[in-house]
């Protein structure tokens, strides 16, 4: 009975000290948090992989966007709820965001964006 015990503790130590390690391991994604510039335009991005944005598009008109998110190395994925999504690279430098944004006009904005807050 002693070692069936025994074997079963060691089991579990091994099996808690993994899950410690892959959580431990775990970094945020760099652009979690709110984003904005001077113009109004801003992006939050989630934790959930869930966003919401406030853009101006090239009319003059804010286009309020909500969706989800996903992101490969320097590649973001934006599905936009009405349907809609697109692909764009993105670059951070500092605390400033570049990308570019496809707006409801299916016209192109590069944006750069300031880190409000996390």
């Amino acid at each position: 009975m002693k070692t069936k015990n025994k074997k079963l503790f060691i089991t579990a130590f091994i099996l808690a000290l993994f899950a410690g390690i892959f959580t431990s391991c775990y970094t945020p994604n760099p652009l979690y948090g709110t984003w904005g510039d001077n113009l109004g335009n801003s992006i939050q991005f989630r934790a959930d992989n869930t966003f919401a944005a406030k853009v101006t598009n090239s009319m003059g008109n804010v286009e309020q966007v909500e969706g989800t998110w996903a992101c490969i190395e320097n590649a973001l994925i934006l599905k936009k709820d009405s349907g809609t999504s697109f692909n764009t690279e993105w670059d951070i430098r500092g605390s400033m965001l570049y990308l570019e944004w496809v707006d409801n006009l299916r016209e192109v904005q590069y944006m750069t964006l300031y880190h409000i807050s996390k």
